[in-house]
């Protein structure tokens, strides 16, 4: 594996600390993706996106979601089971976890619902009014008869 030295872009950049700091983070290799649970992100609109998670064996009360500094934190810690329970097989795994998910600028949390087995967290992309593209109507070079200011004498 390549490994680059960004230094010369945190020199000659302003404001984009956010994107050297994720490539940062993409190209270090010391730091293993966690696989487990298992997730899917959809696309659901122009501006609205769904992540589903496959939490099966958490009830809601076990499952939390939060959202700290452009980053999305769901988290689940099954509760200790007061009766001992004997399992033949055990192919369900209810282990704690914690994964991640970095949320772009302007992407908000919608909201979040547990059915089936899933947990499903809603996004939306709000793009301030300020942001958004705008069309600047282009006006001709020649000047028209009413907009002429008459000039007077000072003295």
């Amino acid at each position: 594996m390549r490994s680059f030295d960004f230094a010369p872009l945190h020199r000659a950049t302003v404001g984009f600390d956010q994107i050297a700091d994720m490539m940062d983070r993409v190209m270090t290799n010391d730091v293993s993706q966690p696989s487990y649970p298992p997730y899917n992100i959809e696309k659901t609109a122009e501006d609205a996106y769904r992540i589903s998670v496959a939490v099966a064996g958490f009830s809601e009360d076990d499952l939390s979601v939060e959202v700290k500094e452009n980053a999305l934190v769901v988290a689940g810690r099954k509760a200790a089971d007061k009766e001992e329970k004997t399992y033949l097989h055990r192919g369900i795994a209810t282990r704690a976890f914690e994964r991640r998910f970095t949320l772009a600028d302007h992407v908000r949390v919608k909201g979040a619902s547990h059915s089936d087995g899933m947990l499903h967290i809603d996004l939306q992309r709000e793009i301030p009014e300020a942001l958004k593209p705008r069309r600047i109507e282009i006006s001709s070079d020649k000047v028209l008869e009413n907009d002429l200011v008459e000039a007077k004498s000072v003295n």
